[in-house]
């Protein structure tokens, strides 16, 4: 039986409009998906949106619309980039739907079954934006804490949740398991939010209607964040699981979020599964923030980067490998067009590009494009060919701890040792010997093997360029998985390899 793999990104509050820090939580966890199926793993990899609280409510009053008019205008907003993008995502899941409300409700009355719900009334200061209350010792200078904007006093009836009683065992969670929480800083960062005592929770609101009503009292709605982070199990068809996939796929292997976020799905998330009797997530990982020509992102200074120009103009795998390279996962990020071009120009035309195309044009001259048998090997050969079951092993490391540049840049080391064993073996040199024409066919054969690895392992990252580059090697097993695959010898001789088109033509422009 196949090993299990289940992948989230946050569902994206419908009202905004797709940026880059979207993008980039969806194709992390996209590429970390492809790479899992490839490695033979059974995948479930979910996004989708939020479209219920406030802001939704209030944006479609003032646009003369329903709440759900609005929802579904928008959400086509984010199901077309990720289509653009070239993201394989298994289900995509709308807080509007009903799988999704019939779990909420479900998770809410278990929940108030065991009396960790109860009526009060609630005080506090409460940010719209953010959809959170704040103490008054939380502001600064009046101001929500989070995104700096005013807040309102509000006084209102509210059902709690009783968060206070799980504080100890969540607690005792995160200390026992050093990877439920990561990198390291953010694990720090909760460890010391819970140890200084947590609240009970407020987990209803009256003062607007357009959300999911609290079983049995219909003035209240339940909170968005109560509400939202339902959807991880609701997407897997949590209570009812008519497919099995909530047995099968549960817990999650990976809730991958921003770190604006991570208090959310890492204290008020597992206390509410606490209560409800839910196993807790294996791992919750927070990655940073990207700032544009090192600005912080904003729509006053329009420099929101908008990832569909980006794709149009530079290509949908030039912008996949750029965003999980330029920055270590987890690290906040600095985008630039200049950046972009760069490893467009230096990476991915002149390494990977240049590669193919050199090495698929020496086949096409000196075997009329079939690939000859290896011979025994000499000189550089044995290092050469060990380089690559060593750099897979090193890639399923890094892929496993979520460190895509480091494994992107493990691939390159790869695509380096190429170009070099070009230069040192030179076939253009021993072409003109005939007495050399094994050796030639032992070097065309190492180089483009090497090169089928290369294209294995970058697929999850560029789908498009990896299958073209096995394609053009003549591999129409290239959806066998890296498992079967990621030794040496599996180029079969006598193959007809055509010459490659550029990948990737060169950036001349300099400007964005």
């Amino acid at each position: 039986m196949s090993q299990r793999f289940y992948i989230t990104t946050p569902i994206y509050y419908v009202n905004d409009v797709p940026h880059i820090g979207h993008a980039y939580t969806t194709l992390a966890c996209d590429v970390l998906a492809r790479y899992k199926r490839a490695r033979g793993f059974d995948v479930f990899f979910l996004t989708g949106t939020d479209e219920h609280g406030q802001k939704v409510e209030k944006a479609a009053v003032a646009q003369g619309e329903t709440p759900l008019e609005l929802a579904d205008r928008v959400v086509k907003r984010f199901q077309s980039l990720w289509e653009k993008l070239n993201i394989a995502e298994s289900d995509f899941i709308r807080t509007t739907q009903e799988r999704h409300k019939k779990a909420v409700c479900e998770i809410f009355q278990r929940i108030q079954a065991k009396n960790d719900i109860y009526l009060g009334e609630y005080e506090d200061w409460y940010c719209t934006p953010c959809e959170t209350f704040w103490t008054e010792t939380q502001l600064i200078e009046g101001n929500c804490p989070d995104c700096g904007r005013p807040t309102d006093k509000l006084k209102e009836e509210s059902y709690f949740f009783r968060m206070s009683k799980y504080q100890d065992e969540l607690l005792k969670h995160i200390e026992a398991n050093p990877d439920f929480i990561q990198p390291r800083s953010r694990r720090n960062e909760i460890l010391s939010f819970v140890r200084d005592g947590l609240r009970d929770l407020s987990v209803s609101r009256t003062t607007f209607s357009w959300g999911i009503p609290v079983p049995g009292d219909e003035r209240h709605v339940i909170y968005v964040w109560f509400d939202a982070l339902t959807n991880y199990i609701s997407g897997l068809g949590f209570p009812d699981d008519p497919d099995g996939n909530f047995e099968r796929y549960w817990p999650v292997d990976a809730h991958v979020i921003g770190k604006d976020i991570l208090r959310f799905h890492a204290v008020y998330w597992p206390t509410f599964l606490l209560a409800a009797g839910i196993p807790l997530p294996k791992k919750v990982f927070a990655h940073g923030w990207w700032t544009v020509e090192g600005q912080k992102m904003s729509k006053s200074l329009r420099n929101v980067v908008e990832p569909n120009m980006l794709i149009d103009k530079y290509g949908v795998d030039s912008i996949r490998y750029f965003l999980l390279r330029e920055v270590p996962f987890g690290l906040d990020g600095d985008f630039s067009h200049s950046a972009l071009i760069h490893r467009i120009n230096s990476d991915l035309a002149n390494d990977l590009g240049n590669l193919v195309s050199r090495s698929t044009a020496m086949l096409g001259k000196y075997f009329d494009g079939v690939l000859p048998a290896a011979g025994a090997p000499e000189g550089p050969d044995a290092a050469f060919c060990a380089l690559f079951p060593a750099a897979v092993a090193t890639v399923d490391q890094q892929m496993g701890e979520l460190a895509f540049n480091k494994a992107l840049q493990t691939i390159w080391t790869l695509v380096s040792a190429a170009n070099k064993y070009i230069d040192e073996s030179a076939p253009w040199t021993l072409a003109k010997d005939p007495a050399n024409r094994q050796r030639l066919g032992t070097v065309m054969y190492n180089l483009l093997e090497g090169i089928r690895i290369i294209a294995l392992l970058v697929a999850p990252f560029m789908p498009d360029t990896g299958e073209s580059i096995l394609v053009t090697l003549g591999d129409t097993q290239h959806d066998v998985t890296l498992t079967d695959r990621d030794g040496w010898g599996g180029l079969v001789a006598g193959t007809a390899i055509a010459k490659a088109e550029p990948l990737f033509p060169r950036i001349e422009a300099e400007t964005p």
